[in-house]
């Protein structure tokens, strides 16, 4: 029988787990998930939070001059990362943050990824859906495997 040589490691071929987060309980709980399994197979982590301008569908909406959306993911995401860059210190995370709808976004980024992690629900879906829009969305049409985790003790 013919040996094979491993010539790389997980860290040195660029294989990446994917997590979209929200802060909503079951995102942070697809975080803690996605940094376990990265801290088992010695892939990173990448954190991806999005963000939208607010619409008024025709209604006049004003914002305050300083209002920055982008810069309020960004802190809520480093707030959401920071207990679990403490659990995990050995896991390499990134954290981006993208402006636009989740299900686009986080579909762009599972090409070539390993895994692709979200919440079950996140901030904004109908009380009562088991599974949200974005999650179904990602379910159905991601490059890669997704896992879809409930969290924050949610009954059906």
């Amino acid at each position: 029988m013919e040996e094979v040589a491993v010539t790389s490691t997980p860290e040195q071929s660029g294989h990446r787990i994917v997590v979209g987060t929200d802060g909503s309980a079951s995102s942070v709980e697809a975080l803690e998930w996605g940094a376990h399994q990265a801290e088992l197979t010695g892939f990173t982590l990448e954190a991806i939070m999005t963000w939208e301008w607010p619409t008024s569908y025709g209604v006049p909406y004003f914002l305050p001059p300083d209002y920055d959306p982008e810069a309020d993911a960004r802190r809520a995401l480093e707030e959401t990362l920071a207990p679990i860059r403490v659990a995990h210190p050995a896991v390499d995370i990134s954290a981006e943050v993208i402006e636009g709808h989740p299900a686009p976004v986080l579909l762009a980024a599972s090409e070539g990824a390993e895994l692709l992690i979200v919440g079950s629900r996140g901030h904004g879906e109908f009380a009562g859906m088991l599974l949200g829009s974005v999650s179904e969305h990602l379910v159905a049409n991601s490059h890669c495997p997704v896992v879809v985790l409930r969290g924050g003790g949610e009954k059906g």
